[in-house]
């Protein structure tokens, strides 16, 4: 059995507003083992790209623990946090805005190797920057032109490259495929996946899309307006979801063979609640189509359903 590589407890992140707090991240729980991809699905606001951020510290929780082999980075001191650093990328959602476009693509590759001070001659960083482009299928004929000059599926593996160049074990994939074409979305999953099985990498794989999250994740974490209503492996949770937020969302996935039946639409109602000072009860109360007037006041906890299967509904409980 795997071994945990991360693990995030009652993970949070507040921002100040004007308006009081906003609970981007609010109490939550997950691990992802070695080796494996969790998916952290959910509408966009949910708090899934902060998520990310907190557990490589590219933000700072407000609370919580995120333990990294065993170890809660959150306690980290500044050199500590640099040796983390190169054990955990991130592949951020737009290509182009995520490189430096001052920077060639060979520059933009070497530069974690400079920056980290990797004791390598000038050949031997050269030959690490020719053997990364190679892998992720980058001409070699590229290596100095610049990214404005390329194409977003070029662009992207530009940023999967950098992410491998300091030899990673977990990469965050923050929607890396949502800016690309469905043809070239392809392709880096495909590399992706090639990618984690070469290397052992661990994926936490940040998405709105459903049907991208069913291909690469092993686990599936769905979140709504700060929390994760539900967690399970991915054929559980296609082949019989429990929330209704889930339940809403896979109704959404179109079916592209006419042949099969017609699956029920679960149309949403009304607005999604403000993050900022967030009522008491379950805040999918409102739009949720199984409500309960209970379902109002008191919050659900994330609960172990079966073996392996966690999620946060009363109704689903059998409290109300």
């Amino acid at each position: 059995m795997a071994e945990k590589l991360l693990e995030a407890k009652n993970l949070k992140k507040y921002f100040k507003t004007k308006k009081g707090w906003l609970h981007a991240v609010d109490g939550i729980d997950f691990s992802i083992k070695k080796g494996e991809t969790l998916g952290l699905v959910g509408e966009s606001g949910c708090g899934k790209s902060t998520t990310g951020r907190v557990v490589l510290r590219l933000l700072e929780a407000t609370g919580g623990e995120v333990l990294f082999n065993g170890e809660d980075i959150l306690k980290y001191n500044k050199k500590q946090l640099h040796a983390f650093r190169e054990n955990a990328q991130i592949v951020f959602q737009d290509p182009f805005a995520s490189l430096n476009p001052r920077m060639t693509v060979s520059e933009i590759i070497a530069e974690p190797l400079v920056i980290n001070k990797k004791e390598l001659s000038r050949a031997e960083r050269y030959q690490r920057v020719r053997n990364l482009m190679e892998t992720v299928g980058l001409a070699e004929r590229l290596e100095n032109v610049y990214p404005h000059e390329l194409d977003g599926g070029r662009r992207q593996r530009i940023g999967i490259a950098r992410a491998l160049s300091l030899n990673p074990s977990f990469i965050v994939q923050d929607e890396p495929v949502s800016a690309l074409d469905v043809s070239i979305q392809a392709q880096i999953l495909n590399l992706m996946e090639e990618l984690q099985k070469e290397f052992g990498l661990t994926y936490l794989f940040i998405s709105h899309d459903l049907s991208v999250i069913k291909h690469v994740s092993d686990n599936i974490a769905v979140m709504y307006l700060g929390k994760i209503v539900e967690m399970t492996d991915y054929s559980s949770i296609f082949q019989n979801p429990l929330h209704p937020y889930t339940k809403a969302l896979l109704s959404a996935i179109p079916i592209p063979n006419v042949d099969e039946e017609e699956q029920d639409r679960i149309i949403l109602e009304g607005d999604v609640p403000s993050p900022i000072n967030p009522p008491p009860g379950c805040r999918f109360y409102r739009r949720c189509f199984m409500r309960k007037d209970e379902c109002k006041d008191v919050t659900p906890e994330l609960k172990e359903v079966s073996q392996g299967r966690y999620c946060a509904c009363h109704i689903v409980h059998g409290d109300v």
